[in-house]
């Protein structure tokens, strides 16, 4: 088990990142908020999640334990593999999800590219005793002060939106972002850029 990779960063992707480990570059996939945390060159350390297949071993990165440790939790879930579960914290913090799930918050979960309304209701009752209570405060996502522009479209591209509906969707929030007191939040925002997406699907 590859519990952590630390190392510098030799090169980013829009879904992964390659962490240079005693001359080995180890390729990591990772959600846009792990990434936008990441810089070319300079040194990193994320914790890991080895995910074995018959075809494929593949590393899943995170900014720290509790976030593997819910990506680990998620895939305990019927129908839930790493991609999903990354596409989970992609949209959501572990706390959010932790949140969503003790509240029966269906819409959140339903916020996430790949979960229907009868999938959020199965994931709600299997995780319900799994995941826990919420750790830290209320807040959904990372405030982010510059840049949530880059961030929010980069994790859109992340997902799999083509360029211009990521283009649409970060206009489409942006008002709220400008009227939301204090540093908008990413996490937010994504959120309510993928409802803005769905609906125009």
């Amino acid at each position: 088990m590859i519990a952590f990779v630390s190392g510098p960063v030799a090169a980013l992707a829009p879904d992964s990142a390659v962490v240079e480990v005693g001359g080995i570059g180890i390729a990591v996939q990772c959600t846009p908020n792990t990434l936008s945390g990441l810089r070319m060159g300079r040194q990193t350390k994320l914790a890991t999640s080895l995910v074995v297949r018959e075809d494929s071993l593949t590393l899943y990165g995170f900014v720290d334990d509790d976030e593997r440790q819910v990506f680990e939790l998620l895939q305990t879930a019927s129908g839930v593999g790493p991609r999903l579960a990354q596409a989970m914290l992609a949209v959501h913090s572990p706390d959010a999800l932790r949140r969503a799930v003790s509240t029966g918050d269906e819409k959140a979960l339903i916020a996430v590219p790949g979960i229907g309304k009868k999938g959020a209701q199965k994931l709600l009752l299997e995780l319900k005793d799994r995941l826990g209570e919420p750790v830290g405060a209320p807040a959904i996502g990372a405030p982010v002060s510059q840049g949530w522009r880059d961030q929010l479209h980069a994790a859109l591209i992340g997902l799999g939106y083509a360029t211009r509906e990521a283009d649409e969707a970060v206009a489409a929030v942006t008002p709220q972002a400008e009227a939301a007191e204090g540093t908008p939040q990413v996490g937010h925002l994504l959120r309510a850029a993928l409802q803005t997406l769905n609906r125009a699907r």
